[in-house]
């Protein structure tokens, strides 16, 4: 087999690493550095190589690269091609990648985050597709999740000083809050919400232990970021911490980090850090550098000599460039009169390479398809030929003009002929114009902007129409910004360096002046697109449809900083310019959804299905909001209309599952989750629900077969934590609850639910100070819990202390007067301090909420021995439900007191057979097995169940409630008093002497 031929690039690096003269002192301290031990302090691990343009830094970090890799190093070039901190991180992940050291964690990192970006912007309250043509269409919200923090900045770019001075610094806190509790409950994952609002401060620590296995294993890692000038204002505060700080995680000492730019590093900053970077200043070559180039290109003539340093200025590029092609006489080089692109150009005779040359100055950057598309015919196939001129540089397929060549052969061309300028800059537009639509049809709208091949089409396209005509094409080229306000920060300020970028080779100050004010909006990228729209919004050029589309973005991007009114500013703002504006309706009623205003949001929301039928995010929001008004009805209807549009719609589905869920339609629900999963089977949300719902149906396996499976996948999903913690609670499995629920708390400690439900968990356990800890910390956490206060309610009940109890359940009714298990709580408590009437109010009220507690109203009227009423309740009770503990063991205490001794023992096997199958705790199916042994008179029975009770030191409610049942069964006709006195005699002991106890030994006949 004959030796594989080597590429283009690298024929064409070879010849450069050949080629290369000078520098040796700059050469010599980094190849020097590799030589020093690690721990030295004369190592260096960040240099800074930074000088003008053209004097050879990126020349001098390619040398330094081959260098490094001669030695064993591992190494990695980013240039301005990105644009933020993340893209960064992917950039060395990607090249690591090609050499066989892929960041593996990092990229499924990255590669969740994407899909969870999705999953919230695709969620109601979140869906998007993208803009691409007209502005009314709903569009990315990316760029909302950075969008809450660091408003305060915003005082300080111009155009947005009015409207910083109306942002209320806690509310903006608050909103950063509001977003992560809004991304809950579309990820239902803690660390998920933290990943897609943080990305940054998530990413980072997995990319850099990633990078510290690389370093491992090889001597060297160098990673080198080219055209800093351009990068720096968004990397800088990044790289610092990486590379001189703790905030991310420790990087390895053989990490060594290149900067190379045109400036001196940002003083603000770096300034703590300046005496750990090695700085390499590079000036224009000295007479002896730019002697020993010309004479390694053959260049031996004095008088060559002096024509070439004097026209050149000893600037590296220029001289390379003038030594090019071996001029052996003065004229051959130039006249020093003449231009700078006669310069370039004078030693090139073929007027098809001239030609060439000068077409290939206009695009930004270059590959082979474009080079066709800039060219003559003739010249079609000179693209090796060009891409190894001197002044050509690139990586990666694609390559561009160095900016002291381009920007004279720009300036050449537009001068010359300003008619011919505009028609190869049109030309260059519409061929991106035609590659762009090529792909639309590929594409779907909503994932164009996602692409990064079609962005960069349209991003091209814009720039050519800029500079073909300034003044015409501004206006669409803002409305270009807006949609990339929309798309996300590292777009827009892409585009705003573009827009700067035209100004520049157009040589129009307008348009200057706009993209460097559009620049410094984008600079800090946790503001998001607030400040790139504010400015936006001052140009008298945006049309009035793209003012109104400017407005509904600025409106979701306040709406999701909980500044709600300034929302709705924008968006009846934009609705005034454009009333048939589906974006603006649909924001509107999603920032009414999310204030609770659920009737003005249905108003807006159903506006914006008129104006867009189809919209499967609006339809599917409407039926979550109708849900949450209790329109179940036309909630399903909704949902199952936008399943209709988008069967694969996921979220859509299992929304509607959570409906049915809701009305106790349990099967549909189990068929909608089933199907979910079939199109995710890997979403953790979708199990955890389906999960949840197994739950409701007591299906408690099936429950921890689904929350086990979404903990395999994700092991720090809380919500799926909590709620198989709920699932062992219930089925008795006590250690494994704590452990789930512990977990659970540690992920995140303000997170009531599980907090609460592991105090549930020592309760039943019988540690009741720990419960008391549990209930105490939810309560201060969240104070207008109702639920809090009615678990510490009950926990102060069996602990004795009924006045607290009295206060902490007053205080849970008083925040939801419809909790009836509080009133409930309650009412126990009256009717065993024999505050009968106060315990029928509250059974009353609780029946009406929940007609499961009529069966403790009609306890309580056995009690006040008004038997007709009591059974007229336990009848109510057993029908609504048959398989009621409580209702079937009054209906048996009832048929105790009558003559109708078969009946009564037919019950009372009945309540046992039940219980005995129940979910109920070990401590109410001991008790209720007792009682039921007693009124049985299955005495051996009863004696072993109250001796294991008795062991186990049971709550003083528990005795009491026991000592009432005792006590009611004592009056039965049949009753057999002797053995009923034993055991209350055991039970009402002095060590039991509570008033809960002391209340009940007092009731009855038997004391």
């Amino acid at each position: 087999m004959s030796e594989q031929r080597p590429s283009r690039q690298e024929v064409i690096r070879r010849r450069r690493r050949t080629g290369f003269v000078g520098r040796r002192n700059e050469l010599g301290i980094f190849r020097d550095n590799f030589t020093r031990n690690l721990e030295e302090e004369t190592y260096q691990f960040i240099f800074h190589v930074h000088g003008n343009a053209g004097v050879g830094k990126t020349s001098l970090i390619r040398q330094w690269e081959t260098v490094a890799r001669e030695l064993g190093a591992v190494s990695t070039y980013v240039d301005d091609d990105v644009h933020s901190a993340l893209e960064a991180m992917e950039a060395v992940s990607t090249q690591l990648g090609k050499q066989g050291l892929a960041l593996k964690g990092f990229d499924k990192a990255l590669a969740t985050y994407r899909q969870r970006l999705h999953e919230a912007e695709t969620a109601p309250g979140g869906q998007v597709s993208a803009e691409t043509t007209t502005p009314g269409q709903a569009v990315s919200v990316s760029s909302t999740v950075a969008a809450q923090v660091g408003l305060a900045g915003l005082s300080l770019l111009p155009g947005v000083g009015v409207f910083t001075a109306a942002v209320n610094p806690q509310q903006i806190a608050q909103g950063a809050d509001r977003l992560r509790a809004m991304l809950s409950i579309r990820l239902r994952n803690h660390d998920d919400v933290r990943l897609v609002m943080s990305p940054v401060q998530v990413l980072t620590p997995l990319f850099l232990e990633d990078l510290a296995e690389v370093a491992r294993r090889r001597p060297w890692v160098v990673l080198f970021f080219d055209v800093y000038e351009r990068t720096g204002p968004v990397l800088d505060t990044w790289l610092r911490d990486v590379l001189v700080t703790t905030e991310y995680g420790e990087l390895p000492v053989n990490v060594q980090v290149v900067l190379s730019g045109q400036g001196r590093l940002d003083a603000r900053c770096w300034g703590d850090w300046l005496d750990l970077i090695a700085e390499v200043p590079l000036e224009v070559f000295t007479d002896t550098e730019a002697r020993q180039l010309m004479a390694a290109k053959g260049i031996t003539d004095e008088r060559v000599i002096e024509v070439v340093l004097r026209l050149s200025g000893r600037l590296p590029v220029l001289v390379d460039t003038l030594a090019q092609r071996r001029p052996h006489s003065p004229d051959a080089v130039g006249d020093p009169s003449g231009t700078a692109v006669e310069r370039f150009l004078k030693w090139e005779t073929d007027p098809h390479r001239r030609t060439a040359a000068l077409a290939c100055a206009l695009p930004l950057q270059l590959d082979e398809d474009i080079y066709r598309a800039a060219v003559p015919e003739a010249a079609a196939d000179q693209y090796p030929w060009l891409r190894a001129l001197p002044f050509v540089t690139g990586q990666g397929g694609r390559c561009r003009y160095h900016d002291v060549v381009r920007a004279p052969m720009l300036r050449l061309q537009r001068a010359q002929s300003p008619a011919q300028w505009q028609t190869q800059q049109t030309r260059l537009a519409d061929t991106f114009q035609q590659w762009r639509h090529s792909l639309e049809a590929t594409l779907a709208p909503e994932d164009r902007w996602d692409d990064g091949q079609w962005r960069e089409h349209r991003l091209a396209e814009t720039y050519h129409r800029l500079c073909a005509n300034p003044n015409q094409a501004l206006p669409d080229a803002l409305l270009e910004l807006v949609r990339a306000c929309a798309y996300h920060p590292a777009a827009l300020r892409r585009w705003a360096q573009i827009v700067t970028q035209a100004g520049l080779d157009a040589a129009s100050d307008k348009l200057t002046e706009w993209g460097q004010r559009l620049e410094t909006a984008t600079e800090d990228d946790t503001v998001g697109s607030i400040p790139a729209l504010t400015v936006l919004l001052t140009a008298t050029e945006l049309s009035t449809a793209g003012q109104a589309f400017a407005r509904a973005i600025r409106g979701r991007e306040h709406r999701n900083a909980d500044n709600f009114d300034a929302a709705l500013t924008d968006y009846t703002t934009a609705l005034a310019l454009d009333a048939d504006l589906a974006r603006a309706h649909s924001g509107r009623g999603r920032t009414y959804f999310e204030m609770g205003r659920y009737g003005e949001a249905l108003v807006d929301l159903t506006r914006a299905i008129e104006l867009n039928p189809n919209d499967s995010g609006d339809i599917a929001l409407r039926g979550q909001t109708y849900g949450y008004v209790g329109q179940y009805e036309e909630a399903l209807t909704d949902l199952t209309r936008a399943i209709e549009l988008n069967p694969q719609y996921d979220w859509a589905l299992t929304g509607r599952g959570e409906i049915y869920r809701s009305t106790g339609r349990y099967d549909d629900a189990l068929t909608d989750f089933a199907r979910a999963l079939e199109l995710n089977p890997d979403d953790t949300w979708i199990l955890a629900e389906r999960g949840y719902t197994y739950w409701l149906m007591s299906r408690f396996e099936d429950a921890l077969i689904d929350l086990t499976r979404a903990l395999e996948i994700d092991s720090t999903y809380v919500w799926a934590l909590t709620n198989r913690g709920t699932t062992q609670l219930l089925m008795g499995r006590h250690e494994g609850a704590l452990t789930d629920l512990t977990r659970a708390i540690e992920l995140n400690p303000t997170y009531t639910l599980p907090i609460t439900q592991r105090g549930t968990t020592y309760r039943d356990m019988g540690r009741y100070d720990d419960a008391l800890i549990d209930f105490t910390r939810a309560v201060d956490l969240d104070p207008t819990n109702d639920r809090h206060f009615a678990a510490r309610g009950h926990l102060y009940r069996l602990l004795g202390r009924q006045e607290d109890a009295l206060t902490d359940l007053a205080h849970a009714i008083e925040l939801n007067p419809a909790n009836a298990w509080a009133t409930a709580q309650r009412g126990d408590i009256y009717r065993l301090m024999e505050r009968y009437d106060d315990a029928l109010a509250d059974f009353s009220r609780a029946a009406e909420l929940d007609p499961q507690y009529l069966a403790s109203r009609g306890e309580t009227y056995r009690l006040m021995e008004r038997w007709d009423d009591a059974s007229r309740d336990i009848e109510q009770a057993l029908e609504a439900d048959p398989s009621s503990l409580q209702a079937r063991f009054e209906a048996a205490m009832l048929l105790s007191m009558t003559e109708e001794t078969d009946r009564a023992r037919q019950q009372w096997e009945e309540f046992d057979r039940l219980l005995e199958t129940s979910a109920e705790s070990s401590t109410v199916k001991t008790t209720g097995l007792f009682v039921a042994r007693c009124a049985l008179a299955d005495w051996g029975r009863a004696d072993t169940l109250l001796a294991a009770w008795l062991t186990s030191n049971p709550d003083e409610v528990s005795v009491a409630e026991t000592l009432l049942c005792l006590n009611s069964l004592a009056r039965s006709p049949h009753a057999d008093a002797a053995r009923l006195e034993t055991y209350l005699t055991q039970l009402s002991r002095p060590s039991r002497n509570s008033s809960a106890v002391t209340s009940a030994v007092s009731t009855g006949t038997v004391a």
